[in-house]
């Protein structure tokens, strides 16, 4: 497996700059990173940056245009294909997406098919590219009110009807484990499905080790499971950036 910091998250009260933030991630160990959007990077510097430092980008966000409504579905489109140009940039193969927040007055069942719509639109560009967009449920009891997209039953229902391996489930153990529990049942019997997974601890979304879920034995069945994709580290540190991470490869690379 391939850890990846979201240097939003973990980074976001440092006051690092890029420059400090990837040599960090670098002495740390880490051979990845991830970031949110792409529109306020410098992504000239992040791509010099990664050359120089030989790290890798795990992922990073398409924009941010609902899936929910089909008068944006052409935006939408427009947007991975903008968002394609920088993954060739960075050598990234995995974009994230999101739905939007739910559409009032327009049924469930409507806003589910405009998402698979959408996303139906988009394989082409993605098998071209050889991008896998990784659809994200959150949570919307404590970070994500009003989010459309909850549980991982109807993002495997949406990835299911799209029909294409370009795109696949980002199972979040921190937002799962608020919506719905019962994780390493769900990812082992979804892990082809599963692109990428994000971790955090609950409550509080900060490094691994400082709340109820047991990441040993969740790295232990991925493991288990044949499971050597990304493992993004999504978390706020209670501390420094630095010892957040170390916190986190502690609980990851702890065999039971």
């Amino acid at each position: 497996m391939i850890y990846s910091p979201s240097i939003d998250a973990v980074f976001r009260n440092s006051g690092y700059d890029l420059d400090k933030i990837l040599r960090t991630v670098k002495e740390l160990g880490f051979t990845a990173f991830e970031f949110w959007g792409w529109g306020n990077r410098d992504i000239d510097l992040m791509e010099k940056l990664v050359q120089e430092l030989d790290l890798q980008v795990g992922s990073f966000c398409t924009k941010s245009i609902s899936l929910l409504d089909p008068a944006l579905r052409d935006s939408f489109v427009i947007g991975l294909e903008e968002t394609l140009v920088i993954a060739k940039r960075l050598n990234c193969k995995y974009l994230i997406a999101v739905t939007g927040n739910t559409l009032d007055g327009v049924s469930r069942a409507e806003q589910h098919q405009s998402i698979i719509d959408g996303l139906k639109a988009c394989v082409p560009l993605l098998e071209a590219a050889g991008v896998t967009l990784v659809l994200e449920p959150l949570n919307t009891k404590v970070n994500h009110p009003g989010y459309f997209l909850e549980t991982s039953a109807e993002a495997l229902a949406i990835i299911a009807e799209v029909g294409s391996p370009n795109v696949k489930l980002l199972y979040d153990v921190y937002h799962q484990q608020i919506t719905e529990g019962d994780l390493t049942p769900t990812i082992s019997a979804n892990i082809g499905q599963i692109g990428y997974i994000h971790v955090a601890d609950h409550p509080g979304r900060h490094e691994l080790g400082t709340g109820e879920i047991a990441y040993p034995f969740v790295m232990n069945k991925l493991r288990e499971l044949g499971y050597t994709g990304y493992v993004g580290l999504e978390f706020i540190p209670t501390g420094t950036p630095e010892d957040g991470l170390r916190a986190c490869l502690a609980q990851l690379d702890k065999r039971l």
